[in-house]
């Protein structure tokens, strides 16, 4: 069993950055994939970004290439999400979830532990 924590959310201007963190329970999260989703108010929850457990495959949505950058800190037992030159569009609660094996890393489906979520909100 696993759970996860993020936090780092919060309100931001268009153009800064931003660092989210999810924190992960358990002394196996080196063997987890963890992913990055967002849902932006009054749409589906979209996959954003994922990374293997040895932090050596490391996946993105083409929507938001080049801005995004996931890492992860496994004598932490942490996983980080920066995003950098925020837009308004990036407004949505991002999600945290983690699995052992994920066949197809940039789905949902493949993933069965998920935190609460932190809302970013980016103002124009």
């Amino acid at each position: 069993q696993v759970q996860l924590v993020e936090s780092g959310g919060g309100l931001v201007q268009a153009g800064g950055s931003l660092g989210l963190s999810c924190l992960a329970s358990g002394r196996t999260f080196s063997t987890y994939y963890v992913a990055w989703f967002r849902q932006a108010p009054g749409k589906e929850r979209y996959f954003v970004t994922a990374i293997s457990g040895n932090g050596k495959n490391v996946y993105y949505a083409d929507s938001v290439k080049g801005r995004l950058t996931i890492s992860r800190d496994n004598g932490k037992n942490t996983a980080y999400l920066r995003i950098d030159n925020l837009k308004p569009e990036d407004t949505a609660v991002y999600y945290c979830a983690a699995a052992r094996t994920a066949l197809r890393p940039m789905s949902q489906s493949s993933y069965n532990y998920w935190g609460q979520g932190t809302q970013v909100t980016v103002s124009s």
